[in-house]
């Protein structure tokens, strides 16, 4: 039996939707799923005070019990507990595997850079709200009982690769937090942002993973993109590739990824293959 802990890193999650989600994971006979009670703690914008969000993890990271971590939602906040988490992690926590996208990569990208575990750029709990999430939470599922059939299509396993929200991956560029990616493809997607922004962040992104010798940038689904008082006149897959010449990166193409209920799943590194494989 493989158990999955969930607990919230950013933002609240509901108990009505954890309840579905459960009745999901039953239809599973190798899952186990708890969700933590710090999902539903609120303090303000937070599923609690950063320090219970802290120990959440934490403790679901350290727990023996535990095989795999799925972060309930994004949003924001944890940002504000990634790096401290890392020092706080024992043996137990390096075998298991963290599932999350959004505001989450923040925490995947603590993990690679300190080697801990497996991260998983994946749908989480919360995209069961989507028009057809209930898929999105089964391509996860799924996945972890041994299918490879949500896996992103560009995985080939011999080339290592990470999955980014684009306005995640700008924010941790030069931090402490921020892992080496040399020589892998990054596949970074948006949600919500103006197309200058877009390009904005593209222009940052891009100058920062060439500075790192990445292999190359694929770029996944910009969505809900507000609309602007005028045209921007670009689109985004212009964008990418005006600026990965610019800065001498490679442009590998599309990513099947985003906010979006057809969100595929990216395994950090040369995992592209399912768990047990």
């Amino acid at each position: 039996m493989l158990r999955i802990a969930v607990c919230a890193p950013s933002t609240p999650y509901d108990r009505e939707d954890a309840v579905r989600v459960a009745a999901l994971v039953a239809g599973y006979p190798g899952l186990d799923i708890v969700f933590h009670d710090q999902c539903f703690a609120q303090e303000g914008h937070f599923a609690g005070p950063d320090a219970v969000r802290l120990a959440a993890f934490v403790e679901c990271a350290n727990d023996p019990g535990v095989d795999a971590v799925w972060f309930a939602r994004g949003g924001y906040g944890a940002g504000r507990i990634a790096q401290d988490a890392m020092g706080l992690l024992g043996p137990a926590a390096r075998a298991k595997r963290y599932l999350g996208y959004s505001d989450g990569g923040v925490m995947l990208a603590a993990l690679y850079r300190a080697g801990i575990g497996h991260p998983i750029h994946a749908p989480m709990p919360v995209d069961l709200r989507r028009e057809g999430g209930e898929a999105a939470v089964r391509r996860v599922l799924d996945w972890l009982c041994g299918q490879d059939s949500g896996l992103e299509p560009s995985l080939d396993g011999a080339t290592p690769v990470a999955a980014f929200n684009l306005m995640m991956l700008s924010m941790i560029l030069g931090t402490p937090v921020m892992p080496d990616l040399a020589e892998h493809v990054v596949m970074v997607e948006e949600v919500a942002e103006y197309d200058y922004a877009v390009d904005r962040l593209l222009f940052h992104v891009t100058a920062g993973l060439a500075a790192m010798k990445v292999a190359g940038l694929r770029l996944g689904r910009i969505s809900q993109v507000p609309e602007n008082d005028r045209p921007f006149g670009v689109n985004h897959e212009e964008m990418a590739r005006h600026w990965c010449a610019r800065a001498g990166l490679s442009y590998r193409g599309r990513a099947d990824i985003g906010h979006d209920a057809d969100n595929r799943i990216v395994p950090f590194g040369l995992a592209g293959t399912p768990p047990g494989q």
